[in-house]
């Protein structure tokens, strides 16, 4: 159970914008969908193994509690991690420690509440015009540029010939730019996404594809051994 929650708490609310998840389990998978406060990524994910214990329609609320309380060495192998139910549903996660001279309990939110807080946000799909893995030095030249552009939100994609060029800032103010990719495929409209959380995403643990849009739409993929997480982001106003 540790591990899952580790898992789910680093791709989630380790990109700094998400603070409530909603989970459906069933007896055969387990899935995810969050949404960033301000709408720069829309998060689905699958667990790999079903998780026996989180079977219903439920929410993972204050995610920064349950980071603090996963980070407690009192919680080592010997701790026991159960899911508490009410109803037939589940409402908390117990933590208890094997002599029980250490417990806490991380409330979960009802179906009704998280459907009201998560609602649903439609994708209707995407024709991917970019496909490609990341380069470590793809990602370090991101980082880079994003440092030194450190007053933009927002980085545009462009394709030049066969390469895939990241611009940010402004000609007439400061600005930088780099390939990203090359071979990758061709964009014939240029758009913007989040600078933050794109960095962010890719900066997490896990097997990695970045995929770009003529439709104004990105996705990035995680695969961390432990879940499948698809980051979809839409582009950004410059």
């Amino acid at each position: 159970m540790k591990d899952n929650l580790l898992d789910l708490i680093q791709h989630t609310n380790g990109l700094g914008v998400i603070d409530t998840l909603k989970i459906d389990g069933t007896d055969s998978e387990t899935k995810i969908t969050a949404l960033a406060e301000d709408k720069t990524v829309i998060v689905y994910g699958s667990f790999k193994n079903p998780i026996a214990d989180f079977v219903g329609t439920f929410g993972m609320p204050n995610l920064n509690t349950l980071k603090t309380i996963l980070s407690f060495d009192d919680y080592d192998d010997s701790a026991e991690i159960t899911v508490t139910t009410k109803d037939d549903a589940p409402c908390a996660i117990h933590f208890e420690t094997k002599n029980a001279d250490f417990v806490n309990d991380y409330r979960l939110m009802s179906k009704a509440m998280v459907e009201e807080k998560v609602k649903p946000v439609k994708f209707k799909g995407a024709t991917w015009a970019v496909e490609f893995t990341p380069s470590i030095e793809g990602i370090t030249r991101l980082k880079k540029q994003s440092s030194a552009n450190n007053s933009e939100n927002t980085f545009t994609v462009k394709s030049e010939g066969d390469k895939i060029r990241v611009y940010f800032g402004d000609p007439s103010t400061h600005s930088g730019n780099f390939i990203f990719t090359t071979g990758s495929g061709k964009l014939n409209k240029a758009w913007s996404y989040p600078v933050s959380v794109f960095a962010s995403i890719l900066n997490l643990p896990g097997d990695k594809t970045v995929r770009f849009s003529d439709q104004g739409v990105a996705e990035v993929t995680v695969d961390s051994g432990i879940a499948e997480y698809q980051f979809l982001l839409p582009s950004q106003q410059k």
